[in-house]
Order: C-alpha cells, then structure tokens, then sequence
C-alpha cells in the first residue's frame, strides 16, 4: 500500500510566548514492513532543526524559535510503503536489549488489577505466548470503551483501566503494563492507521503495542481494533510508553492561552469522499 500523510499541529496564543522549545518524533524510518520514500519536517518559523537518534533508534528532531504574529505551525508531510506480515515486525534499528521493554514506569505500573488481567488472560489461552497475547488484546479491546473525552496525556494505565474508558494510548498503556505483568516484553508505538472507510481529512495520530514473542520477535498488536496490524498502519515511534514515543512535546517561556489544533490527512490513491469540516485530528499528543 502506497499512503501519503499531511500531518498539520498549529498552535495559537492569546499572549505570544518569547520563545518555544519542541522535540519532534514525526520522521518514520525503514523496516521490512514499511519503506520511506518521502518525508519532509516544515516550521513556519525561520529555524534550523537539530536532527539526532534517541536510545530507541526513534528519528527525533528539536529546535528553539521566537514565536510571531500569535502561531507557529508544526507540519509533517511524505509518502510511505507498507507491506502486511500479520503484525510481525522486523529490520527496523534495535538499539535495546529485549529485557529493557520489561520496565515499569509511572504511567504503566502493574497495579493488582492489572494483573488480574494478565492472569486471566494466561488462563483463558492455549498455553503459548503468541496466543496469550492475543486474548489479553482482546480482552481489552472489549472492556475498554473508546472515549476521547475520559482521559488525558498523564492518565496511568490503572486509572484506565478502571474507568473503562480512554483513547488509543490509554488501550496501549492497559495493554503494556498487562502484558509486562505477564512476562512479555512491552513497547509503545506512535504512528498512523489508514481507515479506508473514512475521508482523508478524518484521520489521526494513532497508537498501539509491539509485543516480544520468544523465537518470532517483535508482534504488533493494536488494542482500539482488537487486531494485530497490518499494511494500513505506519510506525513513526516506540519507547516504553507516549512519553518516550510521543510525537510531539514542547514548552513555552512566557506567554499563556495556548490552543492546539492539530489535523491529518491521510490518502492511498484511491478517489472518495472528503469532508466539509476541518477540525483537530483525534486526541492531542502533546506534552506541554
């Protein structure tokens, strides 16, 4: 599959900050899944990016910019390749011991409940991990509602979980602590979903988990649709959790009345149907 992305985050300000600091992980590198065969990185303001791997082999970007005229505007524009192997990932950079996706952090601590989940889901499997992981993204998929108004950027898997509501990055964080809980190592995944059922204009930032499984390796698993992925996905970031694969995290010197407006276009070629509103695409993910 051939998709092209517009990825658009313009933030606004009631009183212009003297300056404004951003790390950006919007560049997707190659896998065996996926080939890049564009990508630019456009600030409206007149400033150099400092382009640099982090420990995760993510491509990250940063600068420092005056801001002007009340806006800045953050955009990621290119064109990807995408083959499906059934959620199977390999020959992106591994920069990690496999032990190191293991790790607890504050956002994805193994609460008791959240064991419960991992237990349950062990018992009601055929023994294998491969299957184990299965059911524990199922089980997830089912209990958790998607709901983009029941949660934030800090909210902790367990408070998640026990609200049963939240967006994609709450599924994946119910998913990680579970899954770590149960024995398997975990990571986070920023990227994007194609949804060939909506216009191009009604797409977003998108998460899910990759799942190390003894003698197949990395599998991805995508808890909001309660499937592993496949061709329509494209992988930008992975970390522990949103925090160290978040697209976008920044700070401001000064200044107040931030409003974020973020939008993504997505496209594979084929003619349909584009809708009339243009408003922010999905949940914020960015960290300020």
């Amino acid at each position: 599959m051939r998709l092209t992305i517009q990825h658009e985050t313009r933030y606004r300000y009631r009183h212009t900050p003297v300056s404004v600091i951003e790390l950006l992980r919007l560049t997707p590198c190659n896998t065996d899944t996926q080939s890049v065969r564009d990508w630019r990185i456009m600030v409206s303001a007149d400033v150099p990016l400092r382009r640099f791997e982090d420990a995760f082999g993510n491509i990250n970007h940063t600068f420092t910019t005056p801001v002007s005229e009340g806006e800045l505007v953050i955009s990621a524009t290119g064109m990807v390749e995408t083959t499906g192997t059934s959620g199977v990932i390999s020959g992106g950079p591994e920069r990690l011991p496999v032990g190191v996706y293991l790790r607890e952090t504050d956002l994805t601590q193994a609460t008791p409940e959240l064991e419960d989940l991992a237990r349950e889901a062990r018992s009601a499997s055929d023994g294998s991990d491969l299957d184990f992981a299965h059911t524990l993204n199922s089980l997830i998929h089912e209990r958790i509602a998607f709901d983009s108004s029941a949660t934030h950027t800090a909210t902790e898997a367990s408070e998640a979980l026990a609200a049963g509501r939240g967006v994609c990055q709450d599924l994946s964080h119910i998913l990680l602590a579970s899954a770590r809980a149960g024995g398997l190592p975990a990571r986070y995944v920023s990227g994007y979903q194609f949804g060939d059922e909506r216009a191009r204009d009604e797409h977003a930032s998108h998460a899910w988990v990759e799942l190390h499984i003894e003698n197949l390796g990395w599998v991805a698993f995508d808890p909001t649709a309660g499937a592993s992925t496949n061709e329509s996905y494209i992988r930008v970031a992975i970390g522990l959790d949103y925090l160290s694969a978040g697209p976008m995290r920044g700070a401001n010197y000064g200044g107040d009345g931030e409003e974020l407006e973020v939008s993504v276009i997505m496209d594979d070629g084929t003619p349909r149907h584009q809708s009339q509103s243009q408003g922010p695409g999905g949940q914020s993910q960015t960290q300020q």
